[in-house]
């Protein structure tokens, strides 16, 4: 399988893409005002929510030219909370909230929202559903809110609210009719134990007050189940990176599922290149797009070190 890296900036470089040339999107852009890269161009650093929403609503319409028509596109994106005056937003889960004297991890000093006409200090911002809801109105088929449940989440020190253990995963389609392998991440039957017999069901009782009638189709027996909108994957981190990652087992069911073997997988927001590790070993090809070089350079010795290693195996 092929995969690139393709340097700078995300709209620039998915204008040098053709049309309809992508199967599959996977990513997780900059989280709104979590950290500041020291690079004008980069997104998460803006004054408003608003204006976040608009320049990721940009970002995904070039991304939706270069998709096929049945192409998906598989969204990752945490929320976090208002500070207000005191400028400062918190991380979402899983992502540590301490400085570190290294840029590349990131400066957590963010824009101020004391200002803001609807939120307030201490309010959770609801970003993932604002750009869902702004991707949808953009033209943008919006098919499953998948939650990522975190059995192992970042823990944090709030005394007036739950801990927060979950973050979403939008899957948007560019068309109603679209690429979508569900055998390819079927998972296996749990039997319910009240059920008389192991595999059906008996009868239906009908609200209309009927008596009890067969239902048709429950009398066969389904070794697998569709794959469920919850998945439950613990937060790990990639050593080499100075930043946040997901784990290549969240990510894998969106490339099996949205992507053919042999097919494209796209990733604007390249970072370590997780959507390429799992895109390659999974006999799909990659092309991701970095602002950063160091990131860049990050994320092609791990493609050259890990899918190298994968096909010596193989």
């Amino acid at each position: 399988m092929s995969w690139e890296i393709r340097v700078g900036n995300c709209l620039e470089k998915l204008n040098e893409l053709p049309e309809n040339s992508i199967h599959c999107g996977v990513t997780s852009p900059p989280y709104f005002a979590l950290r500041n890269y020291q690079n004008d161009e980069q997104i998460g650093q803006e004054e408003t929510p608003e204006e976040f929403v608009e320049n990721l609503v940009e970002v995904f319409r070039g991304v939706k030219r270069v998709l096929r028509d049945d192409g998906t596109l598989w969204l990752n994106i945490g929320d976090t909370y208002s500070r207000g005056n005191r400028g400062k937003v918190v991380p979402p889960a899983g992502v540590a909230a301490t400085k570190n004297d290294d840029i590349k991890y990131g400066d957590l000093e963010t824009p101020k929202l004391n200002s803001h006409p609807i939120i307030k200090q201490k309010d959770l911002i609801g970003i993932p559903w604002r750009v869902a809801f702004a991707l949808q109105a953009d033209g943008w088929y919006l098919r499953s809110e998948i939650i990522w449940h975190k059995p192992n989440p970042m823990p944090e020190s709030v005394r007036d609210r739950p801990t927060r253990a979950h973050e979403q995963i939008f899957l948007l389609t560019k068309n109603e009719k679209y690429y979508y392998d569900a055998e390819s991440i079927k998972t296996e039957s749990k039997i319910s134990r009240n059920r008389k017999t192991s595999h059906k069901r008996i009868a239906q009782d009908w609200e209309d007050g009927a008596e009890l009638q067969t239902h048709s189709g429950f009398d066969k027996e389904y070794p697998k189940a569709n794959k469920r909108d919850v998945w439950s994957v613990s937060v790990k981190s990639y050593p080499g990176a100075h930043f946040a990652t997901y784990p290549p087992d969240l990510i894998e069911p969106c490339i099996l599922a949205g992507c053919p073997v042999g097919g494209t997988v796209l990733d604007p927001f390249s970072g370590a290149a997780t959507t390429g590790v799992v895109a390659c070993q999974n006999n799909r090809n990659y092309i991701g797009i970095e602002l950063n070089p160091e990131y860049a350079k990050l994320s092609e010795d791990r493609l050259s070190k890990e899918v190298a290693l994968e096909n010596f195996f193989a």
